[in-house]
């Protein structure tokens, strides 16, 4: 005999309480751990570079095996995730990058070092994928968007702290202590998430009823809520819905959601990398003072914190859909004035709201991935798009330095301007709204009437 549980009503039906903010600092602080890692190669390349410990080319080979291992880390976390379930592969992931970090610090050579990034790197590619789908398939339909912002609130501190921590520790402790900073804090909160318990969704979705339904029985004692959305009761054995191949993806009724998904993805990831990493070049490059460079860099660093924490209280107003796309046209907008800017307080201030914007858009396009998929392929169809965005980025630097070379700034800012109009048309034009709408009723089989039902339930539960 079988387990009906109704997991996804009765978790959607739940008020927000101690069970959800618990989730929500044991995955953010996964997602800030992952973002101090991957944001601390600036300051230690540098410091390494100045030490004679490396060359610019080494320095290169690092940074493209972190993009490698990003890459493969997204691919390898949507199938774990679905087939292994949500708390080994999201234990797993943290092992991974946690340990390595711990290692990088003991490299014998940059040779040595390269490598140990590439699978540290597996390890962090897996950690968006996995923190974003997580925090979707707990937190209510009403409350998503603003866990997801709150959850890039969390990320972005991570970008900041590593500058702060690299200000302070690198000319006092070598570039070492930054590997050996991140790696302890990741591995003390792999022992904290433990207990994060596993997905009901993904139970449910396997067959394993009776473990979905006892970990839901404890998060609803939590949240005082005893009496089941709909009477738990077993039924005739049947097979657990079939897995399910990477190819569904591709299927008439799913291909729609995977494009947008792909088109979304990949332009959000090229946008940030583009802005944030490759502007203070640029400015320098066409004869800007380093003074111009530093204070876009100042920008970018609360910009990452300002943008996701509006994005809290806009997200489940706009929706994930128009979240993205007006994000994407206010990109647009401020990346087409940026570069003529001459002031430094100009050029803080718009940088400021610019990247504000980018980290909206990149959280609510990552972030809003996983909706557009069922529980039984969710976090592979999440993990494909990243990896296609992840693709992007390891490609990316080449085809920015080519259209640079021939059209200079303006050529840059209008190719990512272009792209980032793209984007808000795609989502115009083929988009999927999900904002306040329960995950099962969001499903591409599920049909219109089931969303109306799903809320009446809620409502008659609360």
């Amino acid at each position: 005999m079988m387990t009906n549980v109704n997991a996804g009503a009765r978790l959607d039906r739940l008020s927000i309480g101690p069970f959800h903010r618990r989730v929500l600092w044991l995955v953010g602080m996964g997602m800030f751990f992952d973002s101090f890692d991957n944001t601390l190669s600036g300051s230690v390349l540098a410091a390494m570079l100045h030490d004679g410990w490396s060359t610019l080319q080494l320095n290169s080979y690092f940074m493209s095996a972190t993009f490698l291992g990003l890459t493969i880390g997204a691919a390898l976390s949507g199938w774990l995730s679905d087939r292994f379930g949500r708390l080994f592969a999201y234990q797993f992931n943290l092992a991974i990058f946690g340990v390595m970090a711990l290692v990088s610090a003991f490299a014998p050579s940059m040779y040595w070092l390269i490598g140990i990034r590439f699978v540290m790197g597996i390890g962090m590619g897996a950690e968006y994928v996995m923190g974003y789908g997580m925090v979707i398939e707990f937190v209510p339909p009403e409350k998503r968007g603003r866990y997801l912002g709150l959850l890039g609130v969390i990320t972005g501190a991570g970008v900041f702290v590593t500058s702060v921590v690299g200000l302070v520790a690198i000319p006092h402790l070598g570039w070492r202590s930054m590997f050996v900073i991140g790696g302890v804090g990741t591995l003390w909160l792999w022992y904290l998430r433990r207990h994060l318990p596993e997905s009901p969704r993904w139970l449910e979705s396997v067959g394993r009823g009776e473990e979905a339904d006892a970990i839901l029985r404890r998060i609803e004692e939590e949240a005082c809520v005893t009496a089941p959305i709909a009477p738990v009761t077993p039924v005739a054995a049947t097979p657990a819905k079939p897995r399910v191949n990477v190819s569904v993806l591709f299927t008439r009724p799913v291909i729609r959601r995977t494009l947008v998904a792909l088109v979304v993805n990949v332009i959000v990831l090229f946008g940030s990398y583009t802005i944030t990493g490759w502007m203070p070049t640029f400015f320098v490059s066409q004869g800007m003072s380093v003074t111009h460079s530093l204070g876009f860099n100042a920008a970018m660093m609360g910009g990452y914190v300002a943008g996701p924490f509006l994005c809290a209280f806009i997200a489940d107003r706009l929706g994930r859909r128009w979240g993205v796309a007006l994000a994407a046209v206010y990109c647009a907008a401020l990346c087409a004035v940026y570069p003529f800017l001459t002031s430094p307080v100009s050029i803080t201030l718009c940088g400021f709201f610019l990247v504000g914007g980018v980290a909206v858009a990149l959280i609510l396009g990552l972030g809003g991935t996983p909706e557009l998929f069922p529980t039984e392929y969710r976090f592979r169809g999440a993990g494909f798009a990243q990896t296609a965005g992840r693709i992007g980025l390891i490609g990316g630097p080449f085809v920015i330095l080519d259209v640079f070379k021939h059209y200079g700034i303006g050529g840059v800012i209008g190719a990512v301007s272009g792209l980032y109009i793209l984007v808000a048309l795609v989502l115009a034009v083929a988009g999927i709204e999900t904002n306040k709408k329960s995950l099962e009723a969001v499903e591409p089989d599920a049909s219109p009437e089931n969303d109306l039902i799903d809320a009446a339930k809620v409502q008659s539960n609360i």
